[in-house]
């Protein structure tokens, strides 16, 4: 199984960084605009259409607002498994943000890091840019 951890450090409050990465629907325009062009929520899963074109239905896992931590699966698309979570990690008043995704096929994974890489850029963008 293919595991990718990216890790960031974002110049906003945590509670500010919490606050975009807890509401689950609105990926696109509060945490990583540019890089989620848009959300449909279907129930509790949202489906997510990036800026790559690929569209995929992300299923809620957990959302934990003591651990500031949210988890999620990518329940289509072209994974047989995946597990995605971030977390929002206080650190001297600003944010260390940490995104794992545990995945297979393990041939994905490559690409699969590609994509979080240019995710977590558009995350710092975005909240650094007064979008959260």
């Amino acid at each position: 199984m293919a595991s990718i951890r990216k890790e960031i450090e974002i110049g906003v409050a945590p509670d500010e960084a919490w606050d975009a990465l807890r509401d689950f629907g609105n990926l696109h325009t509060r945490l990583a605009r540019g890089f989620a062009v848009d959300v449909r929520m279907d129930g509790s899963d949202r489906i997510v259409t990036f800026a790559s074109g690929a569209v995929l239905r992300e299923r809620l896992v957990d959302r934990d607002d003591d651990a500031r931590r949210l988890a999620w699966s990518i329940v289509d698309g072209p994974y047989t498994h995946h597990n995605g979570s971030a977390q929002v990690l206080a650190d001297d008043g600003r944010v260390r943000f940490v995104w794992i995704s545990d995945l297979l096929p393990h041939e994905l994974g490559p690409a699969t890091d590609e994509a979080m890489t240019a995710g977590i850029s558009a995350i710092k963008a975005t909240l650094e840019g007064g979008g959260g």
